[in-house]
Formats: structure tokens, C-alpha cells, sequence
């Protein structure tokens, strides 16, 4: 590697180190010509699939556009932005680990609604109404019930709204 500053053909690593994430080598170099030292990174360079978009026009993936769809879907919800990240990143793991060169982004609105059906009901249906073009509320109520079907019990977690027709007695 070059010196960046009096650009001397090669330097010398004197010491390497993972960042926290592990996904990164942080090499402590100095060089022999100037005696100056600098920090350099280095990543994996993992190429993400193009995505397909509808009329077959292909688009390269966007990892700000996928957290924006986040951000968008989750406006004003109780919701952390590690938790944010997290999914994120489980959807950029997804894509990587497919393989595939290309990727239809049906595919990706699916991966999104996944990881919101996680993180909040709410924006799950507030994405979902939009992805899937709800054009009425039958439409909303449909994904609703399919949603709570979808939900583990909830059995003695609420109190029921309207009284079960069943009264303890008082003494």
C-alpha cells in the first residue's frame, strides 16, 4: 500500500486487530520512507443481488431505500432503532446467503413484512396495506384476522373487552 503521505511504493503492518463487529480488520501501518503511521480497514467485499423490479427493470440493491421502507412503516411506534438495524441486517444476511444473482423485489417486500410482523403489528399492517395495494377495509380487516391468527396466544395476558357471560360471586 501506498504512504498517503509522501506516497512511498509500499509500507509495513506493525499491528492487526477485528473491530467489535468482527466484520472488520483495523492494520496499524507506518511507513519506512517518512516514518509516519496511519490506520487502514478492511471488509469482505460481499457483492448483494440486483433487484427485479416490476417490467423487468433491474435496479442495484439499496440499503438506505430498504431502511427508509422501515422508517416509513414504523413513523411514530414504539420501536428502537437497534432493533431497526437488527432486522436490517437480517434481511442484507438473507440476501447475501441466497446466492442468487438476482432477486425479485416481491421477494424483498416479503423479507420486509417478515421482520415487521416481529417488531409491530401496527407497521406491519401499515406496510402491508401499502405493498400489497389494500383497496378497501375489508382488505385491512382480512390482514388483520390473518394476523391474529398468526399471533401465539394471548390467553391471560388481556382482560376480555365484553365479560364472558361467566361471574365469580362476591362474598
Amino acid at each position: 500500500m501506498h504512504c498517503p503521505f509522501c506516497q512511498h511504493e509500499d509500507t509495513r503492518v506493525i499491528d492487526s486487530r477485528l473491530t467489535e463487529d468482527g466484520a472488520t480488520v483495523r492494520r496499524r501501518r507506518e511507513c519506512p520512507q517518512c516514518s509516519e503511521r496511519f490506520n487502514t480497514f478492511e471488509t469482505a467485499e460481499l457483492k448483494l443481488p440486483a433487484i427485479v423490479k416490476s417490467g423487468e427493470r433491474r435496479e442495484v440493491f439499496d440499503e438506505r431505500k430498504l431502511r427508509t421502507s422501515f422508517e416509513r412503516a414504523l413513523q411514530k411506534r414504539p420501536v428502537a432503532s437497534q432493533d431497526v438495524d437488527t432486522a436490517v441486517r437480517e434481511i442484507v444476511n438473507d440476501l447475501r446467503r441466497s446466492g442468487e444473482r438476482e432477486v425479485p423485489s416481491r421477494q424483498v417486500g416479503e423479507l420486509v413484512m417478515r421482520e415487521l410482523k416481529k417488531l409491530d403489528q401496527v407497521a406491519y399492517v401499515r406496510f402491508a396495506s401499502v405493498y400489497r395495494k389494500f383497496e378497501d377495509v375489508q382488505a385491512f380487516r382480512e390482514e388483520i384476522e390473518k394476523l391474529e391468527r398468526d399471533l401465539p396466544g394471548l390467553d391471560g395476558l388481556q382482560l376480555p373487552l365484553l365479560g364472558t357471560g361467566k361471574r365469580t360471586p362476591t362474598k
